[in-house]
């Protein structure tokens, strides 16, 4: 295997993005700010202690991996109550995207959970998407498109209720892994052939190309097709690029200029 990773801060204050490269287990994790902005152990962010505890709990390795994605979630929940969080108040729970892969001879474990994402691509550069699901910002980002240009304010100044709405549907019509027991009914798992896969791609949602127009669910042509002609590195050049073309945020809607980026290329 020929492995590279990208573990890079967006535009925030600090990085909540993890990674896990363990001998044959590789894995990202995508934690997401508490709306309530809470900070804990000198500064870190609610997200950031979730993906680190649940990038910790898989490098452990040996279990099963929907195992792990469980007792990641459970230890979660316990760092929230040692923090003091009020479980009850939804808005204000950590909670973190994942996306791992065991590889054994020519077979792929996998588990997903939230916006993280699994692409499979073949010798004959067509790709799978190993979990594909609705795009839960979809309509957030699609009140912004059609606002933004005359907005005076951020997308999170202006949508500020959208948003905690959308946050409020964790576990219930998309799933994370969040300390909640409904987290266990959106964990998805599996076991996929490598025969004829040339490379695996696994990444937060800070990988992906902008777009111009949301879409109600995520599309990888394009995001393949530029990681095959430019590596994953030059991948994250390109986006970077474009996002800097705009910093308000306005002609490719989204949270912020950059998000975080976590991810892991092997070619096999």
């Amino acid at each position: 295997m020929d492995t590279a990773h990208i573990l890079e801060k967006g535009s925030g204050r600090i990085n909540e993005d993890a990674l896990v490269m363990e001998q044959n287990l590789f894995g990202v994790f995508d934690g997401a700010t508490s709306l309530d902005r809470a900070l804990f152990d000198d500064g870190k962010t609610g997200g950031m202690i979730a993906s680190k505890t649940a990038c910790s709990v898989f490098a452990k390795n040996g279990f099963p991996l929907a195992a792990l994605a469980r007792h990641a979630n459970r230890e979660i929940r316990e760092s929230m109550l040692a923090h003091g969080v009020d479980a009850s108040a939804r808005e204000c729970l950590w909670s973190t995207s994942a996306a791992v892969v065991r590889i054994e001879d020519r077979e792929l474990e996998w588990v997903q959970a939230g916006d993280s994402f699994i692409v499979l691509i073949y010798g004959d550069q067509s790709h799978k998407v190993l979990v594909e699901q609705p795009d839960h910002d979809y309509e957030t980002l699609s009140i912004w498109k059609r606002m933004a240009s005359t907005s005076q304010v951020t997308i999170g100044e202006a949508l500020a209720g959208q948003i905690k709405k959308t946050r409020k549907e964790m576990n219930r019509s998309y799933g994370v892994l969040n300390g909640e027991r409904q987290a266990d009914r959106f964990i998805r798992s599996g076991v996929e052939s490598l025969d004829q896969v040339t490379d695996i791609l696994l990444f937060t949602d800070g990988l992906q190309l902008p777009s111009q127009t949301p879409e109600p669910r995520k599309a990888f042509d394009d995001l393949v097709h530029n990681y095959l002609r430019l590596g994953l590195h030059g991948l994250r050049d390109r986006i970077r690029r474009v996002e800097k073309t705009d910093p308000l945020c306005r002609e490719y809607p989204r949270f912020k200029c950059h998000d975080d980026i976590a991810a892991i290329s092997i070619r096999l």
